[in-house]
């Protein structure tokens, strides 16, 4: 069957999933990507090659409207705590600015991790990849809750061992290990991922693991293989591929016939001097996706493997949509080999096809990604597409609702902050997001407030703008003037969050 029927089938789903009663509290994996595109899966409408995680959509829910923070740090910080990252201590990224303490850079005590409550609620809990939320020692992952952890603390940008550009050591279990020549960060995180199910095989106790991928953040490096699948496919130029992505997002479901997508960004390709670098710079980025897809095949393989398959609850998502980031640091050196340093540009315009933006705006293109929840044993009538809103800071929260873990008030002798986020299972259920919800956003002065389908959203040193998502899901129409009453009660809103979180005007001083 050809990848457009398989994916169509999608939208002949039954009309409503739902949650089974499960006497057995179910293994939880959550897999995070990083920088990946709203529509760099084969399931939201992409050529990459992901049969993998277009398989797990299609046994279980596909959300299309999942918010993230639009940056790396802040969202692991939100995934991990069910907080705003400025009540979890990192306002902005894992660094500190000035002396305040919700821009200290890492993981702070008024916040509890996933890893710590279902570790003490009877979890085997661990971590592997990427941390990214505390660079020292005592802010590493098993100072939170994670019985083992396998990765790189304080961030990415390695793929391959050692890397030229970026510091980064690999430590397992807090001792430092040396990798060989053939080792490649997204199979050796997955790996490691694997050993841990492996012992767990003959236990009793649920496990938790985090598996945070490096990939397909810069810089693009990828295996040979991966990349020579791609290497004639975007020869077409970024038109060509944009516009072939939305019209399978259309049969798909994933977006509305009625919308034309947002104005694309791009040049003319016939007017490109560079368009073979171009073309290659996609192939490779197209291959760490692939590459991504092949792993957590191999992930799914061991959990069959070892009869957990079916009562494993798996959490796939991304830190932010795609990044602009536009270099070539080491023009003598190919693309995609080790020794390279690139990122791939103008082609974020296709990867957020059809959204406006990306990484680190608060428009669609830097918020919206895809989550894929599969769980087999717990997900009834899936395969289906759900287009209710959902943010990252719910992921805590509704892994403690499988779990039947309470969120406690206090952690540790410390006085906890409420969550911010809530559980998605009762929309896994077929009920609507609540309207009067408020959804808000703050990255460095980039800001944006959410309310049922209005958004108000700003750049920084720019004017405030309002959209009807309802309308206008792409964002291409400002009704501010139209809409006056309603964007000064949005920004009020707004301003009274960021009053009450600490959010700090940009540049924090």
């Amino acid at each position: 069957m050809s990848k457009i029927l398989i994916l169509i089938a999608f939208i002949f789903g039954l009309s409503t999933a739902s949650i089974a009663k499960n006497n057995s509290r179910p293994n939880i994996i959550v897999i995070l990507a990083d920088d990946l595109g709203y529509s760099d899966l084969g399931c939201m409408g992409a050529e990459i090659e992901t049969p993998k995680l277009d398989g797990l959509a299609r046994g279980g829910i596909l959300f299309t409207k999942f918010y993230n923070t639009s940056r790396c740090c802040p969202s692991r910080a939100s995934l991990l705590t069910g907080q705003y990252q400025w009540d979890a201590g990192i306002g902005h990224m894992d660094h500190a600015i000035g002396n305040y303490p919700e821009y200290q850079g890492y993981l702070n005590s008024s916040s509890v991790t996933i890893a710590e409550l279902l570790r003490d609620n009877g979890y085997r809990t661990f971590m592997s990849g990427k941390w990214h939320v505390g660079s020292n020692r005592e802010h590493w992952p098993d100072k939170r809750g994670f019985d083992q952890f396998y990765g790189t603390p304080p961030g990415g940008g390695i793929y391959f061992y050692p890397s030229p550009f970026y510091k980064r050591d690999v430590f397992k279990n807090g001792q430092q290990v040396f990798p060989d020549s053939n080792w490649y960060s997204t199979d050796a995180f997955t790996n490691a991922a694997i050993e841990f199910i492996h012992q767990t095989e003959n236990q009793d106790t649920p496990f938790f693991i985090y598996l945070a991928y490096i990939a397909p953040h810069f810089p693009l490096q990828a295996k040979k293989q991966d990349i020579d699948k791609y290497r004639e496919t975007y020869k077409c130029g970024y038109e060509e591929i944009r516009k072939k992505r939305f019209e399978r997002q259309k049969q798909l479901g994933i977006v509305s016939k009625d919308y034309p997508a947002s104005n694309p960004v791009y040049d003319d390709w016939n007017k490109i001097e560079n368009r073979e670098e171009e073309v290659l710079k996609m192939a490779t980025y197209a291959a760490m996706v692939d590459c991504m897809d092949q792993n957590i095949g191999r992930l799914m393989q061991s959990l069959k493997e070892t009869g957990l398959y079916e009562n494993t609850l798996i959490l796939f998502l991304s830190d932010n949509g795609a990044c602009p980031a536009n270099f070539n640091k080491t023009p003598e050196v190919e693309i995609g080999t080790r020794n390279s340093n690139a990122a791939y540009g103008i082609w974020y315009n296709v990867s957020n096809t059809p959204l406006r933006y990306g990484k680190r705006k608060q428009y669609e293109g830097g918020i919206a990604t895809p989550l894929i929840v599969h769980w087999p044993e717990g997900i009834k009538n899936g395969g289906l597409i759900n287009h209710e809103p959902a943010h990252i800071n719910d992921i805590m929260p509704t892994c403690l609702d499988v779990a039947n873990v309470e969120y406690p008030q206090s952690y540790n002798t410390n006085v906890l902050d409420e969550l911010d986020g809530s559980s998605i299972l009762p929309i896994i259920n077929g009920k609507k997001q609540n309207k009067k919800r408020l959804f808000y956003w703050e990255h460095e002065g980039n800001k944006a407030i959410m309310q049922n389908d209005w958004k108000l959203v700003k750049l920084h040193k720019k004017e405030w703008k309002l959209y009807n998502l309802a309308s206008d899901p792409f964002e291409t129409n400002n009704l501010i003037t139209q809409f006056s009453e309603k964007a000064r009660f949005l920004e009020e809103k707004y301003n009274q969050w960021a009053i009450e979180h600490g959010v700090k005007n940009w540049p924090v001083k």
